[in-house]
């Protein structure tokens, strides 16, 4: 049996010698006409001896290349048919041996992948909560059970979705979350999606959240529909309570005050140094007491909606230069200088002059608080598209790191002093004016509060017309 080499070679003295036939021929029939016949038998000789090495050298190698074709375009179930212990024999078997293995590793691959699937499809659909999963151009591709029993046949279509009250909603967060690449988790009333279960009313909080590959590309989104009536209801509750035990505490707390002001300027008699003391330490507590039911009865007005706003043209360079005369002579105590930096010609804003004195007195408090003496502070407006940015930046410790993300959080509070509720009551006053309000803070570089009002609609100014 001749090996592939030895095929070549034997191909190679075969065309060698079609070409000394034909020289000879050649030679042959200009020498004499007599030679011709054994020219013409050495020519015959040589194209026989060609067509033998076509037929064993070339027909196996287009045989090989054609099986090694079909398994290439994926029919991992074709042998190859040729059988031998020479090279072509050796190839053949390691291109079946190649098939089979190949069709052993998709098989493993595609049973693997099915189990995932299988794996993370039980997972989904075993979380209580409803579940939307987007891909990265809004469309539905997977919903739990929840999802599917809440929303009904709108929960896998997006056309039918939109155009549902609280579907428009669902569809902007994921909008939001993909645009902007990171988690939306919107609170509050506006996050809220009231939805109608039997005879029951629901409460769910929208958060969505992108998904990303192991490299980092996105790849769609997941919202979550967390069910809240619960808290909802004890939140309202707790708002409505303290609500009723603030004003009801506030009269006697404003008798308490009255009698400790009596007694502190001498209207009950001369006082000795200890009792004068202690008068004026429990008027200062007092203080505190009645700062802390102002700030709890405002902020349950804000949640339960019974405050109401007289909207009006504010010029935002005199709120900023009223804020900074209110506080001037706590300033002056500590020798803290206050700046204001805005145009006199700076767009109105559109909002309740007493909610934005209270934001300015307490972020103008919290300063004071927190810078120490020599100081300084820094009142700045300036617009900003269809808003106008205040800012109020300090030369303060700063706030921590790990606090910056509760900072406007009810109760959150750094010292003694304070209720605690005065920048979650600023977070509630500027969301309720239409704003938003940021913090930026280091240890040892200050604090930076900045919040948003929208600019006032023009008003149109109609000039008489000259008639003549």
């Amino acid at each position: 049996m001749l090996n592939l080499s030895h095929r070549l070679i034997l191909g190679c003295i075969l065309m060698a010698s079609l070409t000394v036939g034909l020289v000879l021929a050649t030679h042959g029939a200009l020498a004499a006409a007599g030679k011709m016949g054994v020219a013409l038998g050495f020519v015959v000789f040589a194209l026989v001896v060609e067509l033998g090495t076509i037929y064993f050298v070339l027909r196996p190698i287009h045989m090989l290349a054609r099986d090694a074709h079909r398994i290439a375009q994926g029919n991992l179930e074709h042998r190859v048919g040729m059988r031998g212990r020479d090279d072509f024999g050796v190839i053949a078997a390691e291109l079946s041996r190649l098939a089979v293995r190949l069709r052993e590793l998709r098989d493993t691959e595609a049973g693997r992948k099915q189990m995932e699937f299988q794996l993370s499809d039980a997972v989904l659909q075993s979380i209580f909560e409803p579940i939307i999963v987007t891909d990265g151009k809004g469309h539905v591709l997977r919903v739990n059970q929840s999802a599917g029993e809440l929303l009904g046949e709108a929960a896998t279509d997006r056309m039918a979705l939109a155009n549902t009250p609280y579907g428009a909603k669902i569809l902007s967060a994921i909008r939001d979350a993909v645009s902007m690449q990171k988690a939306v988790a919107a609170e509050g009333e506006a996050s809220l999606l009231p939805m109608r279960i039997g005879d029951q009313e629901r409460s769910y909080r929208l958060r969505t959240t992108p998904m990303r590959d192991s490299e980092g590309r996105l790849l769609g989104a997941v919202t979550t529909l967390e069910d809240v009536t619960t808290l909802q209801d004890t939140d309202r509750f707790k708002t409505q309570f303290i609500a009723v035990a603030s004003r009801k505490l506030r009269d006697p707390l404003l008798q308490l005050r009255r009698s400790l002001y009596a007694l502190t300027q001498g209207y009950g008699g001369d006082l000795r140094p200890l009792q004068a003391e202690l008068a004026a330490t429990a008027g200062q507590d007092a203080e505190q007491l009645d700062d802390l039911m102002s700030d709890l009865i405002e902020v349950a007005e804000l949640d339960t909606g019974k405050r109401e706003f007289k909207l009006e043209r504010l010029r935002p360079l005199q709120m900023l230069g009223e804020a900074r005369d209110r506080h001037c002579d706590e300033a002056t105590k500590k020798h803290i200088r206050m700046e204001v930096n805005a145009y006199a010609d700076l767009a109105p804003v559109q909002a309740d002059r007493r909610a934005l004195r209270s934001i300015l007195d307490n972020l103008l408090s919290n300063a004071l608080r927190f810078t120490p003496e020599d100081g300084e502070i820094l009142l700045a407006a300036e617009e900003i598209k269809e808003n106008v940015q205040f800012t109020v930046r300090d030369t303060g410790r700063g706030i921590e790191a790990d606090r910056l993300s509760r900072i406007f959080d009810r109760f959150s509070v750094s010292s003694e002093r304070g209720t605690g509720l005065g920048l979650a009551l600023v977070r509630r006053l500027v969301e309720a004016l239409g704003g938003q309000i940021a913090v930026e803070s280091r240890l040892g570089h200050g604090t930076t509060f900045r919040f948003t009002l929208p600019v006032a609609a023009a008003i149109k100014e109609h000039h008489p017309v000259e008639v003549g």
